[in-house]
C-alpha cells in the first residue's frame, strides 16, 4: 500500500531542493515528520469528536494554552537540517536578496513557491507526456480538483459546513445546500463562475495572495500538484483502489491497488 503523502512530498523535494528525500538524513521519515509538526499547528482548531457534555474538558485540554513545542522538535530540525543542506543555491538566492540564510530555510516552501511552480512545467512535459498547454485544457480534472478541496480542505475547521441537507431561503431566492455532495463537474464551463465562492485557501480562489491577506500563498501550487497526482494515475494506471479513513484533522487516502496502462 502506498500513502498519497509520501508521494507528495518527494515530489516536492525532488524538483524544488533538486534531491529525493529518501537520500537525505531524513529516509522515510520525511512525511512523518510533517505530520507531528502539523497536528500541533492545527490542534487548537481540531474536535476530539467528544459527547456535548466532555466539551469543556476538551476545550481545556487542546483549546486554552499553547501547545509546548518540544514535542515535535527533533522531527522539526530534522526536516529544517534536510532544506539546509538540499537548497543551497535557493538559499544563495535569499541572501543575495538581503534575507537572512536560516530565516529562508524556515520559509522556504511560503517563499519560493512562484520557482517551484516553473520547475514543475518540465516535468509536465518530460516525465507525464502532458503539457501545461494540455492540462489546461482538462477541465473536468481541475473541477474534480477544486471539487475535492471545496468539501475538504487542507486546513480543515476554518469555515461551516452543512451536517444534513438543508435550504436557505433569502429575499428572493431558495439555496438548496447539500451535505457533502461531490459533484465533479460543478466547475466546469459556467460552473467555473462559482470559484468565487471556494474558501480552502482562506480566500476567495478568484484571489490571489499579498502580504496584506492571510491566503494561502502555496494555493496555485496546491492545485498544480494535485491535478499533475491526478492526471499521471490516469496515464500509467487503467484501474487502482484507495483505501479511505476518517483522521481527526481530515482523511487518510491509500492506494491499494495499481493495475498499469496497457496503451503506455
Amino acid at each position: 500500500m502506498t500513502p498519497v503523502m509520501p508521494c507528495l512530498s518527494t515530489l516536492f523535494s525532488v524538483y524544488f531542493c533538486g534531491k529525493d528525500p529518501s537520500k537525505t538524513k531524513l529516509g522515510s521519515e520525511g512525511p512523518a515528520a510533517v505530520d507531528k509538526w502539523l497536528v500541533l499547528q492545527l490542534a487548537p482548531l481540531a474536535t476530539l469528536g467528544f459527547p456535548k457534555f466532555l466539551k469543556h474538558f476538551e476545550d481545556l485540554l487542546i483549546h486554552t494554552f499553547p501547545i509546548p513545542f518540544f514535542p515535535v522538535k527533533s522531527d522539526y530540525k530534522k526536516l529544517y537540517d534536510a532544506f539546509y543542506a538540499s537548497s543551497g543555491s535557493v538559499l544563495d538566492k535569499a541572501e543575495s536578496l538581503g534575507i537572512d540564510r536560516d530565516e529562508a530555510c524556515h520559509n522556504l516552501e511560503r517563499s519560493y513557491t512562484a520557482n517551484l511552480l516553473m520547475r514543475s512545467g518540465p516535468l509536465l512535459k518530460r516525465k507525464a507526456g502532458v503539457s501545461f498547454q494540455a492540462l489546461e485544457k482538462m477541465t473536468l480534472t481541475k473541477s474534480v480538483v477544486y471539487e475535492a478541496l471545496r468539501i475538504e480542505p487542507g486546513v480543515p475547521f476554518q469555515y461551516g459546513k452543512a451536517k444534513e441537507d438543508i435550504v436557505i431561503n433569502s429575499h428572493d431566492a431558495a439555496y438548496e445546500i447539500k451535505k457533502e455532495e461531490f459533484v465533479g463537474d460543478r466547475f466546469v464551463g459556467e460552473g467555473e463562475n462559482l470559484l468565487k465562492y471556494v474558501y480552502w485557501s482562506n480566500g476567495r480562489e478568484t484571489e490571489d495572495p499579498t502580504v496584506g491577506n492571510k491566503q494561502c500563498p502555496g494555493k496555485d501550487l496546491v492545485v498544480l500538484l494535485s491535478r499533475l497526482l491526478l492526471v499521471d494515475l490516469l496515464l500509467r494506471y487503467d484501474t487502482f483502489t484507495v483505501k479511505t479513513a476518517v483522521l481527526p484533522f481530515g482523511s487518510s487516502v491509500t492506494l491499494t491497488s495499481l493495475i498499469k496502462a496497457t496503451s503506455t
